[in-house]
């Protein structure tokens, strides 16, 4: 599974929309239910969100859902930062992210 954490700031009058529009990509993930889609969103206490995404072979069931375009649509306009992106690797897991470790089937 490929993983990637996405870090980011949020201007102080545009973390209520952006939690908002998170919480909307997953509902369209719960109602899709994509299987080779693992999602977490992290809000953290200075206004920064980090997402950690993870996927079989790409991201598309995720990206092409139109509450993530959504979501996307405007993202420069709510970022008081720059966004980070990097790969990374689940080292370990204790009860965080079920099944991370398992096969997604294709």
């Amino acid at each position: 599974m490929n993983c990637n954490l996405i870090r980011y700031g949020v201007k102080d009058t545009s973390i209520a929309e952006n939690r908002e529009m998170v919480a909307k990509v997953f509902e369209a993930l719960d109602e899709a239910k994509p299987q080779s889609v693992r999602y977490l969103v992290l809000e953290l206490e200075n206004g920064e969100f980090v997402h950690l995404v993870g996927y079989d072979k790409d991201s598309s069931e995720l990206t092409g859902l139109e509450a993530f375009k959504a979501f996307v649509a405007d993202h420069a306009g709510r970022r008081s930062t720059p966004l980070a992106r990097s790969p990374a690797k689940v080292i370990g897991n204790y009860h965080m992210l079920s099944n991370a470790d398992e096969a997604v089937p294709a």
